[in-house]
């Protein structure tokens, strides 16, 4: 009788391979925020790392073909006021990326092809809702232009990108937004909060359709949509272990799988490939990468291997697929941070003897098209991201694909998508639409409906004024909390002395009166002595008066 003893699998030989320190990126100042967030973003066109900077917040934006030592003075994207926390590229528009601050605003921006050559400041559009921080923003995986942002005011909110208008709010966590993502085709939308549940919501009216506890413990959490439609999550139990668990949507609260892992402190960021069905556990501050494949037997979330480095990793970002070099059999990319300033270049791959293409490695991968607009999805739309496949559109230039956005630039049209990426307008209409997007973002109004720009009032005085309006706003507010507390200590005061005030205000009436009869008896006593002398006068002159007579 035969029976198979290993699982089959053509992902069991998944090798990762660090690249050279020349073909690494060096000498970045990677950010010392302690939000938890992969601080990396990669897509087949550039390489973006949030980094320290002063007086305000910024990241880097970098070529592929721009390794090396980083100069100290390379231009950054810095337009926040405060620290950036994350930062997304457009599946869409490999030039378009959103970035989330604690200075509560949302900035979309467009790079450039070829990188910066000079500090970018100017914005495409500023979304502007949120009372705190940002610390998440995600786009949507088949319509243009839909962003979802989440804050520390427990608020989640989809944008339509291309107005600037608010589709969706959500504001039913209570607590703190830890992680969010969009199942395959963008219909369903699953959070992991700070109250330790699991949510599964519909993304079109905010209404939640199942909840649950998803770990014990109280670190964070972080849930995906995996591509057919199980959710994989990794969190903490109550002994601080770390742990990952397997759900379906429709028994959140019966996990398929839950296994502990170790003992680790750091977060675990779940990195899924849903070409291959294989995810990567990424803890931050582990010098470790652990893969699995996830398969319809048991125990349906399959352990590969572990890649090891010497350093701990600080952050991670994750390549696209149409980003990898197919000759080489690269089914995955990783620019993995280190604490001292190094972003190193790791390639997972499969070993082929055959130089040729291998279709069973690459099935169709997600194509940068959108599927629909934002509002044919808003209006109940739903509809699959486009694939293709990449033996059609692989040109071996540096490694990888290249993109066809290339010589495609950001198009600025009032009430249009401001992100397709058709020839750009007059920078006058550009900077009219981009106005009126700004001012019906402050106002909650729909763009249909927004004041005309005023002329001889550019983006940047409204943006001024708002920033002027909010900074009025905060020191309002703390000088209210400063009243308040003055208030209350001095009825206090008052309660703990009234009786000893009562007090010495009846001595002091008792002193005065006291002295008040004493002067009265003097005066009297010296009028008294004065009158008898003036008596006494008068009879001796009386006498002398009748002695001559």
């Amino acid at each position: 009788m035969s029976f198979r003893v290993v699982r089959s699998s053509k992902f069991r030989h998944v090798y990762g391979q660090a690249l050279k320190r020349e073909q690494c990126y060096d000498n970045i100042r990677v950010s010392k925020s302690s939000w938890d967030s992969t601080f990396c973003a990669v897509n087949p066109k550039f390489l973006a790392i949030i980094v320290e900077s002063a007086g305000g917040g910024a990241f880097i934006v970098l070529p592929h073909n721009k390794v090396g030592r980083i100069a100290a003075d390379h231009p950054l994207v810095g337009g926040h006021k405060g620290p950036v926390l994350d930062i997304a590229w457009c599946p869409h528009n490999d030039n378009v990326i959103a970035s989330g601050s604690e200075d509560c605003v949302v900035k979309v921006w467009q790079i450039p092809d070829g990188g910066l050559s000079r500090t970018l400041t100017e914005p495409v559009v500023d979304l502007v809702f949120h009372q705190r921080r940002v610390g998440l923003v995600l786009w949507h995986p088949s319509a243009l232009n839909v962003l979802l942002t989440a804050g520390s005011d427990n608020q989640v909110v989809i944008w339509n990108v291309g107005t600037g208008e608010i589709l969706v709010h959500i504001d039913s966590h209570p607590d703190i937004v830890y992680s969010a993502c969009f199942n395959w085709d963008g219909s369903k939308l699953v959070t992991t909060c700070k109250d330790k549940k699991i949510r599964i919501y519909d993304p079109r009216n905010g209404e939640i359709e199942s909840e649950a506890l998803c770990h014990e413990g109280s670190k964070a959490t972080r849930a995906i949509f995996l591509r057919h439609g199980l959710i994989f999550t990794t969190g903490f139990n109550r002994s601080s272990e770390r742990q990952y668990s397997l759900r379906a949507p429709d028994a959140l609260s019966e996990p398929i799988v839950m296994v502990e892992l170790d003992t680790s402190n750091g977060v675990m960021f779940p990195l899924y490939d849903p070409d291959t069905n294989l995810i990567y556990l990424c803890g931050k501050g582990d010098s470790v990468i652990r893969y699995f494949e996830v398969t319809p037997e048991a125990p349906f979330v399959h352990y590969i291997n572990t890649f090891q480095t010497p350093d701990p990793q600080r952050g991670i970002g994750m390549m696209p697929k149409r980003g990898c070099d197919v000759t080489t059999c690269e089914i995955a990319k990783f620019y993995r941070l280190n604490n001292n300033g190094l972003c190193q270049v790791i390639s997972m791959t499969v070993p082929r003897k055959s130089d040729l293409f291998q279709e069973d490695l690459y099935p169709d991968t997600l194509a940068e098209d959108a599927a629909v607009t934002a509002e044919e999805w808003i209006t109940g739309t739903d509809a699959d991201p486009i694939t293709f496949s990449l033996k059609d559109r692989v040109s071996i230039v540096q490694g990888g694909y290249v993109s066809q956005s290339a010589n495609k630039s950001l198009s600025v049209t009032r009430k249009a998508n401001i992100l397709n990426r058709a020839s750009a307008g007059t920078s006058k209409s550009a900077s009219n639409a981009t106005l009126v997007s700004s001012t019906s973002t402050i106002s909650n109004n729909n763009a249909s409906n927004a004041p005309a720009p005023v002329s001889g009032i550019t983006e940047k005085d409204v943006r001024d004024i708002t920033d002027e309006i909010r900074k009025l706003k905060a020191i309002i507010v703390k000088h209210e909390n400063r009243i308040r507390a003055l208030e209350a200590a001095f009825r206090s005061q008052d309660d703990d002395t009234d009786g000893g005030l009562v007090a010495r205000n009846a001595a002091n009436v008792t002193n005065n009166t006291s002295n008040d009869t004493k002067a009265s008896d003097s005066h009297n006593k010296e009028t008294n002595e004065q009158s008898g002398n003036n008596d006494n006068h008068g009879t001796m002159a009386s006498s002398r008066a009748s002695e001559e007579v």
